[in-house]
């Protein structure tokens, strides 16, 4: 209150006596006396407040970032991938063997044991005919009990040490399976084979036809290993497994070998092919053991982020790239 009884509102303004700048927006002074309120336009102080981040950072200010999102649902367990499924010409008929393999009853072969047994109907009559086919569309009955085709699963595990890589071991031995038991309900199996002392990268799916590409030698993918001898590897012999070692009438090259160390013991090593055991033959054959063996590439796919006995579920991307085969 004034002392000539007028009253008089002024609202907060800048401290910094900071001028508005363009688009700004002034407060007005608005003085109430009796009867009557006279709006005036505030022309000393201004009430311009800047904003954060808007037309770049003010002078002697940060412009304000926000956190970007973590993605925690990529390798999250609980938050499973769901993959888009893919086209399927109901009138192409396909082999009865992969339509079973493909709902999860059992491998190809288990299933050719199972037509020739006569306890596989479909439509009604029993099948006993190794080359049958079927379509997506027909009524297969295994043991009186329907088929229901699965949904693809793919798995990424960080294979341990003294882990058998198969589904079922007769000397009931510790296997990947017994390490991705709960992580769904279809039954999955590795993409090709690693050591029982054999660490990192191993491919789980119930995806035959993914399966058969990854595998099969003609698509010659990709794999990374990253390798531990018993003693230096010399020039000569380094020469010589640059060259090529001939195992089971093939020649051997690898793509790559490299030193990550001064340490010659330590070695990187790239390589495309499946024989059984390859990179442990290799250097036996020049006369060096393996102690330690990694597997830290297969097919573009890596371990990162997946601790050492654990797993995660592909991401639809990574599923959809192995599909085209863009990885090597």
């Amino acid at each position: 209150m004034s002392a000539d009884g007028t009253s008089s509102f002024r609202p907060r303004f800048n401290p910094s006596n900071a001028t508005p700048q363009e688009g700004g927006r002034r407060r007005q002074r608005i003085t109430r006396t009796a009867g009557a309120v006279r709006v005036e336009p505030n022309e000393g102080r201004s009430s311009f407040r800047p904003k954060f981040n808007q037309g770049g950072e003010q002078q002697g200010e940060r412009s304000f970032r926000p956190r970007p999102k973590h993605n925690s649902s990529v390798y999250s367990n609980r938050k499973r991938q769901e993959y888009i499924k893919t086209y399927e010409d109901p009138t192409k008929p396909i082999r009865l063997n992969k339509y079973l393999a493909n709902a999860g009853i059992c491998s190809r072969r288990e299933a050719d044991d199972f037509i020739q047994a006569g306890v596989i109907t479909v439509n009604g009559e029993v099948v006993d005919n190794l080359g049958a086919k079927v379509l997506p569309t027909d009524k297969v009955m295994f043991h009186n009990q329907p088929v229901r085709r699965e949904r693809k699963v793919y798995i990424l595990l960080n294979k341990p040490k003294n882990t058998v890589t198969t589904t079922d071991d007769p000397e009931e031995r510790h296997t990947v399976i017994d390490i991705v038991r709960n992580a769904c309900a279809e039954r999955i199996y590795p993409v090709g084979r690693l050591d029982r002392n054999t660490t990192g990268v191993l491919l789980l799916t119930n995806d035959g036809d993914l399966a058969a590409k990854l595998t099969h030698p003609k698509f010659g993918k990709k794999k990374i290993y990253a390798v531990t001898l018993d003693r230096e590897l010399d020039e000569v012999d380094e020469a010589l497994v640059r060259a090529g070692v001939m195992l089971d009438d093939e020649k051997i090259v690898p793509d790559a070998l490299e030193f990550p160390t001064e340490d010659r013991k330590h070695i990187g090593l790239e390589i495309h092919s499946g024989q059984n055991r390859v990179v442990r033959r290799m250097f036996e054959k020049v006369g060096y053991k393996v102690t330690k063996l990694d597997r830290v590439s297969f097919a573009g796919l890596t371990k990162k982020n997946v601790a050492r006995g654990k797993y995660r579920f592909l991401t639809a991307k990574e599923v959809a790239m192995l599909q085209m085969g863009a990885f090597e």
